[in-house]
């Protein structure tokens, strides 16, 4: 099986906040993924659009679109975890599970990065042999397939990444039906003070508001001797 640790380190990179630096080092990043040729051509052809894309807007466009494309909303979230557990409490032991199998591999997480975000699982997956990372990133290759068919729906040229991740897991690459983000404005939108709100139990002012009578039992009587 062919090499792929530069590639997939190159793809990390490439999925990561678009700052000055990165932007500094994307023609290396290319020539990385062009030199191992381990992602069909057609696909490096998009990595290359979407690099010259990030390079032609203004800094503060790319970082604002990048924000925009992966913090506001759970379709397009780069953390895996949060596709499969959501905020429920199961995603803490799975974060605690996945950091100690880096760390039995040798690699350890600055505070700041948290396990579950693609660009980290995808510089883990560079450390292992091509077998076993294919292995390993197969295993997410559900929630690959849900994250690229949402950033293809929104036209984002960052699909062209996470579809080449897939293509290395050998999956096919494709799109599928998705659950879509709730609008932010929804989301947030916190009830008027004193307005009510029925399906969180209160009436509107002006409408009837049930009232319920509990029958209060009698308090027994103690008994002396």
């Amino acid at each position: 099986m062919k090499d792929n640790r530069y590639t997939l380190r190159a793809l990390a990179q490439m999925l990561a906040y678009p700052g000055q630096e990165l932007r500094s080092h994307l023609p290396e990043l290319l020539a990385a993924i062009d030199s191992e040729a381990v992602v069909p051509a057609a696909r490096r052809e998009e990595l290359h659009t979407l690099a010259a894309d990030i390079l032609r807007l203004q800094p503060l466009e790319a970082e604002s679109r990048y924000v925009e494309t992966f913090d506001r909303g759970r379709a397009t979230s780069l953390h895996m975890f949060e596709h499969v557990h959501g905020d429920s409490r199961d995603r803490g032991p799975a974060m605690v599970d996945l950091a100690q199998t880096y760390e039995k591999s040798g690699l350890h997480l600055a505070p700041e990065e948290l396990p579950d975000h693609l660009c980290v699982v995808l510089e883990f997956a560079s450390t292992q042999p091509a077998n076993l990372a294919k292995e390993f990133l197969g295993e997410m290759g559900h929630i690959l397939t849900a994250i690229f068919s949402a950033l293809l729906k929104r036209n984002s040229p960052y699909a062209a990444v996470v579809a080449a991740v897939l293509e290395l897991t050998g999956q096919r690459v494709e799109a599928v039906p998705f659950e879509a983000d709730e609008a932010l404005d929804d989301a947030w939108q916190e009830p008027e003070a004193f307005d009510g709100c029925s399906t969180k139990g209160q009436a509107r002012p002006g409408d009837p508001q049930p009232i319920h009578f509990v029958r209060k039992e009698p308090a027994k009587q103690g008994v002396t001797a």
